[in-house]
């Protein structure tokens, strides 16, 4: 609820700090005292129209800042939360006005935007007056106060979880089409990639295998034309040139044809021995390379191969932007995708029917939900028909319409359309509310509908003005029961000239302009027994205040 309102520099107002009590509080005093500047700083609190006009003469800025306590569960903690602003059991805000119309707001003394303020001023507090409407004159609020009058917690909540089935079963299904859609338009080439790689059919780390094998085969390549041209070096191919083992050859036999007298030793000898050794060792030169010739010999076609293949994956993976070591992954995917547009058809067949399923389960609850809305309208219709006729009101004819909402409109709240209408003469169609009732009948309209959804809306602090607008006598006596019935469940404030109204009040301020200086100043006094007397008496009588008025006014206070 409202706890204070300081005010500073607002107009023909200073200084003023109010204290407000829970129950119904009337604000009272002379036309023209200043009750409408109390309800501007409280709108510019709460997130109006910031306009210079309201800084006092001679101020530099206007300040006004107002508290609120509220229970741990209010849903205006929750906001405060989801925007991370400091908050406790009380909410301060507050708005600075400058000179060049420029304004601040701020929540417990942390920055926000003016939208923010009117967001949570939404969530505190309710106007009901002839220059603003909102809470129950707001299409928006209307089916959530018809639910809360009559219809079961239980049918909503089965609404809403039939919804929340419908279209996740729908999305789903949109999302299968989807991809069914894409899929079918890449047909061709996936076809083509899959045929192309399941041709190849890479494996795994093939491409290291393979390049390991490349170069293992091109230095056993390099080792083999070596060992070919070595043993071309001891074996000449052109018989016309003597090699090395027939000029070992020519060698001995010339050395053979050396004699010596008998009993002499042969020079040669050494030499013919060195030849020997020399054919011997070359011959096994010979064998040793023919034996790594040997050793070196593969499919003269394998290192070939090796590159044929280890090209041919390195230019598929280009082609389609991977790694060879992830073509492998790549084609079980296109097989994938392919065997999804196979069998797309049948969970398309299947998702289509849990859907239609689905939409059939909630269209059968949101009917249910539609009739037991339709009850509850017709049995406000009578309770609200029932609080007109003492407010003045008996001429009027309140009417909630319900209407279906077409299928692109369904949503967890139902399938319904909920309107509060109003006609305030016999033979007028009803309309919207603020369009069709005058200022002081709107507001009485408000009141009657607040003594009737008392379970309605989560504002804690209800304001009323002009309620008492063109009303007297047993009427007006009527508003002021009202008033203090609903504030026996929130806290009400009232802007009255009616007597009666102020008098079923639990606190009353009187609103008073006076000179200070040169210069008017509006100010506020909680009144106590006697001066509550005194005010309520001048309300009845006017300038001069009777004895009569005084024994009327504690009349008044005394019932």
């Amino acid at each position: 609820m409202l706890q204070t309102l300081s005010i500073r520099d607002v107009v023909l107002i200073e200084r003023l700090d109010l204290h407000f009590a829970a129950g119904l509080t009337a604000l009272t005093g002379e036309t023209g005292a200043g009750k409408s500047i109390l309800l501007d700083s409280l709108g510019l609190a709460l997130g109006a129209r910031a306009d210079s006009g309201l800084i006092r003469a001679g101020a530099a800025q206007a300040v006004v800042a107002a508290s609120f306590a509220v229970p741990d569960s209010h849903a205006a903690l929750a906001l405060l939360a989801e925007q991370g602003l400091d908050s406790g059991s009380e909410i301060l805000v507050r708005r600075i006005v400058g000179r060049d119309g420029r304004s601040r707001a701020l929540v417990n003394d942390q920055p926000v935007s003016v939208g923010f303020l009117k967001t949570l001023a939404a969530l505190l507090i309710e106007v009901q007056g002839q220059h603003e409407q909102v809470g129950l004159a707001d299409p928006a609020n209307h089916m959530a106060l018809l639910d809360s009058f009559g219809v079961a917690q239980a049918a909503r909540e089965d609404v809403a979880a039939a919804h929340k089935e419908w279209r996740g079963a729908a999305i789903k299904l949109a999302e299968a089409e989807k991809r069914i859609e894409e899929t079918a338009r890449e047909e061709e080439f996936l076809r083509h990639a899959a045929n192309e790689l399941g041709t190849l059919s890479p494996v795994a780390g093939e491409e290291e295998q393979l390049a390991a094998e490349r170069l293992r085969l091109q230095a056993g390549e390099r080792r083999a034309e070596a060992i070919a041209a070595a043993i071309a070096e001891l074996r000449p191919r052109d018989r016309r040139q003597a090699g090395p083992a027939a000029a070992l050859r020519a060698a001995a036999r010339a050395l053979a044809r050396i004699t010596v007298p008998a009993g002499h030793v042969n020079p040669a000898a050494p030499a013919m021995a060195a030849v020997e050794r020399a054919e011997v060792a070359l011959a096994e030169a010979e064998d040793f390379m023919e034996r790594m010739a040997a050793a070196e010999e593969d499919d003269p076609r394998a290192l070939e191969a090796v590159e044929e293949r280890l090209f041919a994956l390195r230019a598929v993976a280009r082609k389609h932007g991977v790694q060879v070591a992830d073509l492998a992954d790549f084609h079980a995917g296109l097989r994938a995708r392919l065997a999804a547009l196979e069998s797309g058809v049948a969970d398309i067949a299947a998702l289509t029917k849990e859907v239609a399923r689905l939409r059939a389960a909630y269209v059968e609850k949101a009917a249910a939900l539609s009739d037991l809305r339709e009850n509850a309208a017709r049995r406000l219709e009578k309770a609200i028909a029932a609080e007109l006729p003492p407010l003045k009101l008996e001429r009027a004819r309140f009417v909630v319409e319900r209407a279906m909402l077409p299928e692109s409109g369904w949503g967890p709240k139902g399938a319904d359309a909920i309107r509060f209408l109003i006609a305030t003469n016999p033979g007028e169609p009803p309309g919207a509310l603020d369009k069709i009732a005058s200022g002081g009948e709107l507001s009485r309209l408000m009141l009657a509908m607040k003594v009737v959804l008392t379970a309605g809306g989560g504002v804690e602090t209800l304001i009323f003005d002009e309620v008492d607008s063109g009303i007297g006598g047993a009427t007006a006596a009527a508003v002021g029961e009202r008033l203090a019935r609903v504030a026996e469940g929130v806290q009400v404030l009232v802007v009255t000239h009616s007597p009666q109204v102020a008098a079923r009040a639990a606190a009353q301020m009187r609103v008073a302009k006076h000179m200070a200086g040169e210069r008017a100043v509006t100010g506020v006094d909680m009144l106590g027994e006697d001066a509550r007397r005194e005010e309520i008496a001048r309300m009845l009588a006017g300038e001069v205040i009777t004895d009569a008025a005084r024994q009327a006014a504690e009349s008044l206070l005394a019932r």
